[in-house]
Formats: C-alpha cells, sequence, structure tokens
C-alpha cells in the first residue's frame, strides 16, 4: 500500500543502503595485490550480510559450458573448485540456460533441482538465483538460499543483479584473474574458425580488436540530477554523431545501407528508452550503470523472441548502449589502443553496429569478423556497401586472438585463418591475385551479350531495391531490373510515404534505368518486414500469416496509392507491375481489377497513361503449381522466387541456421517442381524469369538453362561469373544430362553436376 506522498514504505530507505553496498563492492575491486579468487570470497560474505542470507555462492562457467563452484558463504567450503553442474542441470544450470533470474520458495522440492550432497545444502530450502551475465553471454550465477521457505522480493533480486553487473564487467576486465576458464584458448598457435560469408571477399592483414563495451565501475551516485544531465549531453552528442556519419561519402548516397542507418537514429530517438534509463537514475544509478541496466533488462526480456525484426531491433538497442557508454567515458570507437590503425586492418569483434564500422578509416579496413552478426543484420549490409569483406558467427574467434595477429578472412568459405603459416598465406595470397585477374576478365564482358555456345540467348538481370543500385546494373552489364523491392522505403520511414514521394522514387529509377525494363515488386510487408507505422496483431507463424498481396488486398489503400505512384512515374514509359505470395488465382483477378481502375482514374483526369502496363505473379508458394495452366493465361509473366519457394516446398525456414542446410536445392523434387513450371510456361509462351539465390550461383544457372529458364535475375557481382559460365555451355547438352540425371531419380544430382562442369570446361 502506497502512502499519501506516492512512496511505498517496504522500500523506505533501500536506496541509500543499496548505495552503500554497491560502494563497497567497488572498494572490493579496487583493493591492491588481492587474487582472483579472495575478491570472489569477500564478495559472498557481503552479499550474504547484505541479504540476511545463510547461503551465497558463485558460479563460474567452464569453457564446456558447465558451472564449477568457484565462492560460497554458508556451504561446505570443502566443495568449492569440486562441485560442478552440467550445462542446464539443477536451478543454477536452469538460471544459467535461461539467462533469466530463478526464485524459487521451496527448492529442494522443484523438479529441477540437483542435490550436491558435498556442499551441505540439505538443510536450505529458499533459493534465489541470478545470472552473470555480460552483452547477452552468461558467465556464471550468483545464488542465495535460505532456510526457510522464503519468496524473495524486487529488492533482493535487484541487489543480486547488480551485484551480477560489476561481476561481469571485471570478469570479462580481467579484474579476477584466474576465474574466467570459459575463456581459457591457446593464443599462439594457427588456428581456424569457421564462420558464415556476411559480406563477398578475401582478405589478408593484422588483427584490431574492436571492444564495443567499456567496463562499467562506478554504479551509483548521490546526485541524480548531475547524472540525468551527463546522459543528456551524451544521447545528444550520440544523435550528432550519427548525423555526421549519415552526411560522409558512403552513407550521403540513396541506398539500403543508408536506409539502416535512419532507421538506427530513429531507434536512437526512441523516448521510451531515454524514460526508462532516466528512471533507473533516480533509483540511484550513475547514467553509465543505468544504460547498462536497462540494455540488460531489455536483453533479458526479448534476447529468446524468435521473430527477425525484434532481433534486429534488440542489436540496435545493443549497438546504440555500446556507443552511449563510449560516449559517456570519452571514446570516439571501440579501438582504444592508442595506435593508429595499420594499412591492411582486419577487425575482430564480439558484435559490432553499422555506425561503429563507420568509425574506422575505411581505406585502412580490409576486413571484417564477427562472433555475432547474419548476412541480413545491419552491419553486414554496411559491410557490401564498403566493400569489406566479412564472415559473421565466427563463434570464440575473439578470445583466440590478439591486437596485430596475422590473419587471413575467406568470406567465400567462411574460414578465418588466425596466426596463418608461411604457406597458408603464399596460398592465400596467389588467390587474391586470382580473383583480381578474374574480376578484370568478368570487367571486359560487360559489353558481351550472354549467348551459349549453340546461340541460345540467356537475359542476365539484376535484383535491386534503391536507387544507389541503379550504378550497379549499368557495371554489371545487366539487362535490366529483373526484381525492385519497392518495400525498402516504406519499411525504413517512420510515417507512410505520401505519394508525391512515392512517385519521384520510381521515376528516379526509371530515368536510371535508361530505357532497360524494371520489374516493380508491389508492396511486400508483414511477416518479418514490419512497418513501425502499421499496426499489426502479433502471429505465431508471420512468414505464412497476414503478409504480402493478403494485406494489400485487406488494406487496398495502401496497393491503391502504390500503383498510382508507379503509373504517374512511368508516364508514358512501359511498366511492369509483379504481385508477391500469390496463393490463389481470385487474388489475380482482385489485384488487377484494382490496378485497371487506377489506370482509368488516371485517364479520365488527363495524366499520360503507360504504353503499357504488364502484370506478373512472383511463383513462390507451392499451391500455384498445381493451378499452372490457368495462371499462365492470366498474367503477362512469371517470376519464380526460389529462396521462398523452396523454404516452403521443404517446410524449412532459410533463415533458421539448423534447418536451412537440410535440403540442397540441386536435389531432384525441387528441379522436378522448376521444371514443371517452365514447361508450363513454354506451352502458354509465357516469359518466364528466376529472380532467387540460384540465379546468381555458376552452377544453380547452368542446372536452371538446362531446364528451360532463358531469364535470371541475380545479385550484380553475379554477372560476370554466371556470364562467363554461359559462354562456354551447350544447352542443348546439359538439357539432355540434366532429364537422365532426373530420370535415374538420383539424391541429389549436385555432385554430377560438379563433375559435368569440370569435364566440359564451366567455370562453376
Amino acid at each position: 500500500m502506497q502512502d499519501p506522498r506516492g512512496t511505498d514504505p517496504r522500500n523506505a530507505g533501500s536506496e541509500p543502503a543499496l548505495r552503500i553496498f554497491m560502494r563497497r563492492l567497488r572498494q572490493i575491486f579496487a583493493e591492491p595485490a588481492v587474487d582472483g579468487q579472495a575478491r570472489l570470497d569477500t564478495i559472498v560474505r557481503q552479499v550474504a550480510g547484505h541479504m540476511v542470507a545463510e547461503v551465497c555462492s558463485i558460479y563460474i562457467k567452464r569453457q564446456d559450458g558447465s558451472l564449477e563452484l568457484f565462492a560460497t558463504e554458508g556451504l561446505n567450503p570443502e566443495a568449492k573448485h569440486k562441485t560442478f553442474m552440467l550445462r542446464g542441470e539443477g536451478l543454477v544450470g536452469r538460471c544459467a540456460e535461461l539467462g533469466q533470474p530463478v526464485n524459487e520458495p521451496d527448492a529442494q522440492n522443484h523438479p529441477f533441482f540437483s542435490y550436491r550432497p558435498e556442499t551441505g545444502e540439505d538443510i536450505y530450502h529458499s533459493l534465489l538465483a541470478v545470472p552473470v551475465a555480460r552483452g547477452g553471454d552468461v558467465l556464471g550465477v550468483i545464488v542465495v538460499q535460505n532456510r526457510t521457505q522464503r519468496d524473495y522480493g524486487e529488492e533482493d533480486v535487484e541487489v543480486l543483479e547488480n551485484t551480477a553487473m560489476v561481476l561481469a564487467e571485471h570478469l570479462v576486465s580481467g579484474d579476477v584473474a584466474g576465474v574466467n576458464t570459459a575463456a581459457e584458448f591457446s593464443r599462439s598457435v594457427p588456428h581456424v574458425v569457421r564462420g558464415q560469408p556476411i559480406a563477398e571477399g578475401l582478405a589478408l592483414g593484422h588483427v584490431v580488436l574492436h571492444e564495443s563495451r567499456v567496463v562499467v565501475t562506478e554504479l551509483t551516485s548521490n546526485d541524480p540530477e548531475a547524472e540525468t544531465l551527463r546522459l543528456e549531453t551524451a544521447v545528444a552528442e550520440l544523435k550528432a554523431t550519427l548525423d555526421e556519419l549519415l552526411e560522409q561519402n558512403e552513407m550521403a548516397v540513396t541506398g539500403e545501407h543508408r536506409e539502416v542507418f535512419e532507421a538506427y537514429r530513429m531507434f536512437a530517438n526512441d523516448r521510451g528508452w531515454l524514460k526508462r534509463m532516466k528512471d533507473a537514475i533516480k533509483h540511484g544509478l550513475t547514467a553509465e550503470a543505468a544504460v547498462t541496466r536497462v540494455q540488460n533488462d531489455t536483453r533479458s526480456k526479448m534476447g529468446r523472441h524468435q521473430d527477425t525484426y525484434l532481433r534486429e531491433r534488440l542489436k540496435d538497442l545493443d549497438d546504440l548502449s555500446d556507443r552511449l557508454l563510449r560516449v559517456l567515458a570519452g571514446r570516439r570507437s571501440g579501438h582504444h589502443s592508442g595506435k593508429p590503425l595499420p594499412a591492411d586492418t582486419i577487425l575482430v569483434a564480439r558484435t559490432m553496429g553499422p555506425a561503429d564500422l563507420l568509425d574506422y578509416d575505411r581505406t585502412r579496413v580490409k576486413g571484417l569478423v564477427i562472433e555475432d552478426s547474419s548476412g541480413q543484420s545491419h552491419v553486414a549490409i554496411v559491410a557490401k556497401a564498403l566493400g569489406i569483406a566479412a564472415i559473421g558467427q565466427a563463434r570464440g574467434v575473439m578470445e583466440r586472438v590478439d591486437d596485430g595477429d596475422p590473419i587471413i578472412v575467406d568470406a567465400e568459405t567462411g574460414d578465418v585463418h588466425i596466426r596463418p603459416s608461411s604457406e597458408v598465406i603464399g596460398s592465400y595470397a596467389d588467390k587474391a591475385r586470382f580473383r583480381a585477374r578474374k574480376r578484370r576478365r568478368y570487367r571486359s564482358l560487360k559489353g558481351k551479350p550472354a549467348v551459349t555456345r549453340d546461340g541460345v540467348r540467356i537475359g542476365l538481370s539484376v535484383n535491386a531495391g534503391l536507387l544507389v543500385d541503379m550504378p550497379q546494373m549499368e557495371e554489371a552489364g545487366a539487362d535490366g531490373i529483373g526484381l525492385f523491392r519497392t518495400e525498402l522505403q516504406f519499411m525504413v520511414s517512420q510515417t507512410l510515404p505520401r505519394l508525391e514521394r512515392q512517385t519521384q522514387v520510381y521515376r528516379d529509377i526509371m530515368d536510371a534505368a535508361g530505357g532497360r525494363p524494371v520489374t516493380f515488386r508491389t508492396l511486400d510487408v508483414g511477416g518479418d518486414k514490419v512497418l513501425p507505422y502499421l499496426r499489426q496483431t502479433k502471429e505465431e507463424n508471420p512468414a505464412l500469416g497476414w503478409r504480402a498481396i493478403r494485406m494489400a488486398l485487406d488494406r487496398p489503400g495502401l496497393l491503391r496509392t502504390q500503383v498510382r505512384a508507379l503509373l504517374r512515374a512511368a508516364g508514358e514509359r512501359d511498366l511492369k507491375l509483379m504481385l508477391p505470395m500469390v496463393t490463389a488465382l481470385a487474388e489475380i483477378d482482385a489485384a488487377k481489377a484494382l490496378i485497371a481502375r487506377e489506370i482509368e482514374l488516371l485517364g479520365r483526369r488527363g495524366g499520360p497513361v503507360p504504353s503499357r502496363v504488364e502484370i506478373g505473379v512472383m511463383l513462390e508458394v507451392p499451391s500455384l503449381l498445381f493451378q499452372l495452366d490457368r495462371l499462365m493465361p492470366m498474367v503477362d509473366f512469371v517470376s519464380v522466387g526460389s529462396n521462398d519457394l523452396f523454404q516452403y516446398i521443404y517446410a524449412a525456414d532459410r533463415n533458421n541456421d539448423r534447418v536451412s542446410t537440410r535440403y540442397d536445392p540441386l536435389s531432384p523434387a525441387g528441379l522436378r517442381a522448376l521444371k514443371t513450371i517452365a514447361d508450363a510456361a513454354l506451352r502458354h509462351d509465357t516469359p518466364l524469369t528466376l529472380c532467387g539465390e540460384m540465379a546468381g550461383r555458376p552452377l544453380d544457372a547452368m542446372v536452371l538453362i538446362g531446364l528451360g529458364y532463358r531469364q535470371l535475375s541475380m545479385a550484380p557481382s553475379s554477372v560476370g561469373p554466371v556470364k562467363t559460365m554461359i559462354l562456354a555451355l551447350d544447352t542443348g547438352d546439359i538439357t539432355r544430362t540434366l532429364n537422365t540425371l532426373l530420370a535415374a531419380g538420383e539424391t541429389s544430382v549436385r555432385e554430377p553436376l560438379k563433375r559435368y562442369a569440370a569435364d566440359h570446361g564451366l567455370e562453376v
């Protein structure tokens, strides 16, 4: 019950007590000539005394994921370094696995309780465990126990969480020497770490460690007003630096990388984020501790969410929080050794935001290795724009390297070679020279049409989504834009883009195409593509939910405005519109009727009407495979979206690392589906394109041509390699070979086709 002044009497006086306790913790870590074990022993005594707990214990995670009892007050002291919890074992292991507090009044009767007789804990009933975590990584667990059955309150949880936060920072910084056994790796021998390529390239150089976080040592303050002012000043500086980054040459050009920063900057202006940090300061924390507390709380609540969009937003929050901590500490970037960057810098980071990458001199950064991050992450998008070879998901790389170590980044295979031998360096130097020669050869093919040895012309287009992509179409020598993703400008805007803005964007794209065809895919949002200004109900399976054409037909105002903008932008030119994720023929009829009304309305108002409007569908849902003979006559063209089509055929989420590689695109089931589509398009004389990732891989493109595909759309960087393969290919021969392989009932035709390519001198 609260008193008339709004203060809960149960919390009266708790803030000063917490400040005193936190001050004592700082003193423990400040004491000179004290080893790590002694520090931990002192901490458990202090926590037990402050919380009136009969037991306080600290478990530290080992390299194999188990938890070792390192310090205890109340349990048998002989159990230290002899008691281990396996990964996920007991309530302590459960706390580490969940990354969340575990509060049990009667722990011994809990089904997850794991009794350790050597500890003498059989007389204790209540248990509170809190993870010791930093940046999402759980380093250990701190536990209190009592004999009585006790439900620990919010104040108790807060004390343990603050202790865990301080302990985590010092564990990572090395102030508790000899304790962080999970990080014990050799730093002197050659090593190879396998990750995932997120930005194509090859780089040889020397390691520069990026430390995104600063160690927060001052946690409590008696002057909330001064700390609030420090926070507000730092947030203002953070916003100013983001504005500066957007004005730099690489970012000033419109592009996907710029859209990332626009969204990133929008997140920095979130009022709720600032309010939560200010509220933490009111409870006695410093500005730095408030930033860390809000960051940890948000990660605890959202860290296990499976939604792709929310995971990226959480990464944005982590990046901004780390950047804000550096501003408060007076550091400009994550590189703080004071030494100038080497000319062949390879950045190695646990995690990195897009703004962090731009803090470095781009003329010196040749490669990037990150323990986190996927090919769809924001830092990956910026790395691609800057031409930096990058690898993500390189687990454990930070523990294996030191500043200045020689390193090789192979962003084709995903291999990171740490302290490589002279033989490996020589081999990769040859590979780098070979890549440079191939790039020069690809450029020489720019003006040459893609015609096979037996005279079959193959159209090569590129996929795009931003105005900055248009020069790449020209540089690659592509025939046009096979897929223009219109949703990107919607996704990064704070409000729904108005008709005039959409019209200008589409007009600029058509002008930049210089008369070459551009296929505009209508708005494909929903699922993991969330518009911040469009209210959507949470869905259990958004990839199969209310998205793309379904949303467009349910909200016809969105589609009508976009179609109107596209018609105006085209003027008297031809216009190609493609409908995404069509599952039923009735959806095509409804969309065509809406488009026809907009064309009629434009004509009545006296505006220029496109000379021709072609309407096609993106075939990416298996249901259309059983309606092909009715579908083909209804549309002007069909584009196969092989990425989604295959993930739906094989029921394997392509964004899920555990299942994305469980099927081979060159397996007979998928290839027969693609051949069925190609045969139907040929019967009805319907133009057919494939615009998935398959089109950009020379071996896969060879197979597609054998199946009957004559138009392919891919990333600009893939045009050269695919065209090189086409110029050496005999269409008739590969068609006969492929038909024989499919008739033979092979599980996968990949290996036989690799042998075919090698035997016929095809570069795949």
